[in-house]
């Protein structure tokens, strides 16, 4: 119960933040997203410094005023606190960093610039541990001007008024001791208005918690859950983290090390926040903003970095014809094994970017590592070309998992069949294919319709997978043999035992069948020789004339 309200407080904080940027002329502005994410990262960094302290200092825990306690300290017994907290996730924040510190000045003449130059001083102070890096080596830093966004310079003031004396009005130090679902409900909620509808051209949409929970239980069953540790987990087009959060959260916060990358700046600072509120901030250093098929940025001396575990879920199709012979190297041969996708000449937004994304992966796997990738449902069963090309490689090499293919319209935002691939280096053994297109209720949401799996669907999938057990019309399980005499065919349905079903009838039934297909057949050839007449006489005439 307690949960509930805190996490109904917490939604009403980001929706009363909200309706300050709609009452600013910045309701549905681009720039809002940067605003309330990074307002709620202030609350959330402000109050969890204070949540820290107080475990460290008795003294801090048991005052009238956390703040005011802490600002009455010496510089020696305030470095000495910072000392003390050692290695928590948390920001290194000064007493004049605090909201009741800017609440105490609101008056104050600039406090526009007061409010903006704090937030970027907690972005410096603490650029060593919170910055994203791009590819080229440069640091995106927590906090932008916010008040910036006003065009109207003589509204800016009280803007940031507004902002602080709705951060002041309640504190999240409760909710510290909340578990991963809690912080996943908030964080898409958070997003949801930035992120669900927009899709994108970098996948930047939010997965699915289906897909990403039927990912992270195949690659981590629960019998596994808790003795995992000291492993990374590495996705290539991250987007806002959820494929990543589930997994690490599978493994343990703790015992494990994310890497991403991703083109998109906007995906890499919904990730950083995602890392802080899951108890991820050591993994943020491995956050990179950049193009991964071009410079793919995780490197062990001069080869790109090998990882345990990898998700993704990659753009699909994708215009990359400006760079494309720049992939099309001699240093990429290996990389790109299978091949790299030709420009499309009138059509070069369809080329198939994922088919590269895919190549990737499976080179930056670790020596019986495992991955877990969203593919395009025409990928598993294409007779010719790159997709094909990959497929074999991952039975030749004995790489492969299986393959669950999921429902149409799992994804809102694209009526694209999918499929997940599980990737396996050390399945030398056994394929399981799941066919669970028939799963799932249809429902709208917004102007598109979604296919919603519940919780018991996706657990059968789970456990079907996790057991390599066969299912009559949902799920096979096969020899890497069986797989190549149909082609590499990954599709469970073109393994399904073809049913006959024999009904008894009399003699004059039997008859009467008969009599019916034999005047259908007369009834087509009458047709087919009228339609011969008909074009005879429409050939003559042409020649005629």
């Amino acid at each position: 119960m307690v949960e509930q309200q805190f996490q109904q407080k917490t939604k009403e904080l980001i929706d009363a933040l909200k309706n300050i940027c709609a009452a600013y002329g910045l309701g549905n502005d681009g720039n809002e997203f940067k605003i309330i994410t990074q307002t709620f990262l202030y609350k959330f960094l402000n109050d969890k410094f204070a949540f820290e302290a107080k475990k460290v200092m008795p003294a801090i825990a048991e005052a009238q005023n956390w703040e005011v306690a802490l600002s009455e300290l010496t510089e020696e017994a305030y470095q000495k606190l910072l000392r003390r907290l050692g290695d928590t996730d948390t920001a290194r924040l000064k007493p004049s960093h605090f909201i009741n510190y800017l609440f105490s000045q609101q008056n104050a003449p600039d406090f526009a610039k007061l409010f903006d130059d704090t937030l970027l001083d907690i972005a410096i102070s603490n650029n060593d541990v919170f910055a994203v890096k791009t590819d080229g080596g440069a640091k995106v830093v927590l906090f932008d001007r916010l008040s910036n966004y006003i065009a109207d310079d003589s509204k800016r003031d009280n803007f940031c008024r507004a902002i602080i004396n709705k951060l002041v009005e309640f504190s999240f130090e409760r909710i510290f001791t909340q578990k991963f679902d809690f912080y996943a409900t908030i964080f898409e909620y958070l997003i949801k208005d930035y992120n669900s509808n927009s899709g994108g051209k970098y996948a930047e949409y939010f997965t699915p918690h289906a897909v990403a929970r039927i990912m992270a239980e195949i690659q981590v069953p629960k019998a596994q859950q808790g003795q995992i540790k000291n492993v990374s987990v590495y996705d290539p087009s991250a987007g806002s983290g959820t494929l990543l959060m589930n997994v690490a959260h599978a493994i343990g916060e703790n015992r494990c090390s994310i890497y991403t990358q991703d083109i998109s700046q906007k995906s890499s600072n919904l990730l950083r926040l995602n890392l802080i509120l899951n108890n991820l901030v050591h993994s943020i250093p491995h956050v990179i903003q950049g193009n991964t098929l071009l410079h793919p940025y995780h490197k062990d001396g001069s080869e790109l970095k090998r990882f345990d575990y990898i998700v993704s879920n990659p753009p699909f199709k994708l215009d990359f014809s400006d760079y494309r012979d720049e992939l099309d190297t001699k240093a990429n041969q290996q990389r790109f094994f299978a091949g790299i996708p030709k420009v499309k000449a009138k059509a070069t937004d369809k080329m198939e970017i994922y088919q590269l994304f895919l190549q990737h992966i499976i080179y930056s796997l670790n020596t019986g590592g495992k991955a877990a990738v969203v593919v395009p449902t025409g990928f598993i069963t294409a007779q010719a070309g790159i997709d094909k090309g990959i497929r074999r490689h991952l039975v030749e090499h004995q790489m492969l998992a299986g393959v669950v293919s999921m429902p149409s319209n799992i994804f809102a935002t694209t009526g694209t069949n999918v499929s997940i691939l599980f990737i396996d280096a050390g399945n030398k053994d056994k394929v399981v294919l799941i066919d669970a297109s028939n799963l799932g209720q249809k429902v709208k949401e917004g102007k598109n319709q979604k296919t919603v799996l519940s919780s018991e669907e996706e657990q059968r999938i789970i456990d079907v997978f996790n057991a390599k057990q066969a299912e009559e019309d949902f799920s096979v399980v096969l020899g890497y043999d069986e797989i190549v005499a149909k082609n590499y065919s990954l599709s469970a349905g073109q393994y399904f035992d073809v049913k006959i079903e024999y009904v008894d009838i009399t003699p004059e039934e039997f008859a009467a069948k008969m009599k019916g297909f034999t005047e259908n057949l007369d009834s087509l050839f009458a047709q087919s020789r009228e339609l011969e007449m008909e074009i005879k006489k429409q050939l003559a005439g042409f020649k005629y004339e």
